[in-house]
């Protein structure tokens, strides 16, 4: 993922239908048991996502992969940051989804339509259908950890001025918590440049924010970052599973990689 001068744009639109309760799931999707079921809290976690449908996601990934390897790692990481979210404590859990869910989808989240337009508008409208304090999580970081977002979803991390921002290694962002959910905080952010990042942390400055940031991390775009965040993520994790099984020669899951930072090098 990756706002514009403070201030205020355009009138909002209004946000689009949600459903009232969690995504009814048909019986034969895996339901989460004891360490999977959903933690209580007092924060919203939002995820925005698209449904993994192969030509239609990590197109950069292709080639050497095949549209259809990068859904499956696509799905694999969607599945695990949806996974992880139930871990965190939470008191609502959105996912803002173009597309249609599937098997990959856990209980506990509520499914809303996306938005239309460039990502900023998108994530706007997400957030519209947002009240108190939000963390804004993408898909594309499996290797997220409730540690990880503990500061910015402990009791009282998200006063009304407070903000928290995670930057993301190639210039963006792949978390951005609100006290308050202002969908104009992001709007007109230009998304997906190598300044993204900058610009959207700049706007919730020069909107008074107390923005305080979480650890740097590397999102899924390219081969190289597939292949350094899978040296990351839990050996049983499915997006080890899928990197597993993307190329001929590559490792098991769970077998021993290649340092992070040689991973991928060149």
């Amino acid at each position: 993922m990756t706002p514009v001068s403070p201030g205020r744009g355009p009138t909002a639109p209004a946000a689009r239908p949600r459903t009232s309760a969690p995504h009814r799931r048909p019986a034969h999707f895996a339901r989460p048991t004891g360490a999977d079921r959903p933690l209580p809290g007092t924060v919203t976690l939002l995820v925005i996502a698209k449904e993994p449908v192969p030509g239609r996601v990590k197109t950069r990934l292709t080639p050497p992969y095949t549209p259809e390897q990068a859904a499956r790692l696509a799905e694999a990481s969607l599945a695990d940051t949806l996974r992880t979210g139930l871990r965190i404590p939470a008191r609502r859990r959105v996912l803002a989804l173009a597309g249609r869910p599937g098997p990959w989808l856990p209980t506990g989240w509520e499914v809303v339509p996306q938005g239309t337009g460039g990502l900023d508008e998108r994530i706007a409208t997400a957030l519209t259908g947002c009240s108190g304090p939000t963390l804004l999580l993408g898909m594309d970081t499996p290797q997220i950890t409730p540690e990880l977002l503990a500061p910015a979803t402990a009791p009282g991390a998200g006063a009304p001025d407070a903000a928290w921002f995670g930057p993301a290694r190639d210039g963006g962002f792949w978390a951005l918590g609100l006290g308050e959910p202002d969908p104009e905080l992001v709007r007109g952010v230009p998304m997906s440049t190598p300044d993204t990042g900058a610009a959207q942390r700049r706007r919730l400055v020069e909107a008074g924010l107390r923005v305080r940031d979480l650890p740097e991390l590397e999102d899924m775009d390219t081969v190289a970052e597939a292949d350094r965040i899978a040296a990351r993520v839990a050996p049983d994790s499915r997006f080890a599973e899928a990197w597993g099984h993307t190329l001929p020669g590559a490792p098991a899951a769970g077998a021993p990689r290649a340092d992070p930072g040689e991973v991928g090098g060149g």
